[in-house]
């Protein structure tokens, strides 16, 4: 079955994380279903496929309520599919060259200001040294200070973190690798928390750099709850997650003179259109700016 074949493609040549390669997964099935019913799987033969059918998949999606920006993914799934079964023979020609999905607007990333940052990472002794306050308050301040992934936040082992250089290694998508310079502040949260989860755990499991306070290693979920709950605290924000914060990064880099390219590289962003967006959202706040102290706005 190709399909068994491409999924195998994607995680053991392509390097995409599991999550991922089950994306492709669930939109490919969706597709077929859409044409052959519940027995998608015995039927399906790719080369009879043709733009007239995939037009029409577009249009029911649509039609169920899916996003534009929903349907382009799982089309952008459909089309990787069949650049795989073109460049591997399976098929003679290919039917999705030529189709373009829904156009979407494009939304603006949702971020947090600079001082209601400097409020949920207070520099005070106001709050108790527990191991969850200091590991809660640690975790924030990374996402802040180094725009990375949920995911590679969980993964960030002992051995990656570098107190003496102040460097982190991060391990991202498809296992590329790279460095993110940390300042002191920074340093200070994380010998904080260092500091009360040696003394108060002795056994941790993987050798994960963040863990519970049993020594196991934190969940995607378990990050996303922790930042979720200390997000809360920010009045009028109505998205809150580790990514809100990613953005929040990159959005300060650039509002206070960062390089583009540089700003690119240390989100881990494989092209510059990537890392763009936070362009638009910085001239959206130039606006607000100009528009609240300017006399003839």
């Amino acid at each position: 079955m190709p399909i068994s074949s491409f999924l195998q493609y994607l995680q053991y040549e392509k390097n995409y994380s599991a999550h991922t390669v089950a994306a492709y997964e669930t939109d490919l099935y969706q597709f077929i279903r859409f044409i052959h019913g519940e027995e998608a799987e015995d039927v399906f033969e790719p080369q009879s496929i043709d733009t007239k059918i995939v037009r029409e998949w577009i249009i029911a999606l649509m039609e169920e309520g899916y996003s534009p920006f929903s349907v382009n993914r799982k089309l952008s799934s459909l089309k990787s599919f069949y650049r795989y079964l073109y460049r591997y023979k399976y098929i003679s020609h290919n039917p999705l060259k030529k189709v373009s999905g829904p156009k979407a607007n494009k939304l603006l990333p949702y971020f947090v200001k600079d001082g209601d940052m400097e409020t949920l990472l207070p520099d005070c002794e106001e709050e108790e040294k527990t191991f969850e306050n200091e590991r809660d308050k640690a975790i924030l301040d990374v996402f802040y200070s180094t725009g990375m992934r949920c995911a590679e936040l969980v993964g960030l082992k002992e051995e990656d973190v570098d107190f003496g250089s102040q460097l982190i290694k991060v391990t991202g998508k498809r296992n590329k690798q790279r460095l993110i310079p940390f300042s002191t502040l920074l340093k200070t949260s994380l010998s904080d928390y260092y500091s009360i989860r040696n003394e108060k755990i002795t056994l941790r499991e993987t050798g994960a750099f963040f863990t519970r306070d049993d020594g196991r290693p934190l969940t995607n979920n378990m990050v996303y709850h922790i930042v979720r709950k200390k997000l809360a605290e920010v009045p009028n924000l109505s998205k809150r997650s580790p990514h809100v914060l990613r953005h929040t990064f990159a959005t300060s880099m650039l509002n206070n003179g960062a390089d583009l390219n540089a700003v690119k590289e240390l989100l881990g962003h494989a092209s510059l259109s990537s890392t763009e967006v936070y362009t638009h959202t910085t001239f959206e706040e130039l606006k607000k700016t100009y528009h609240l102290a300017h006399p003839r706005a």
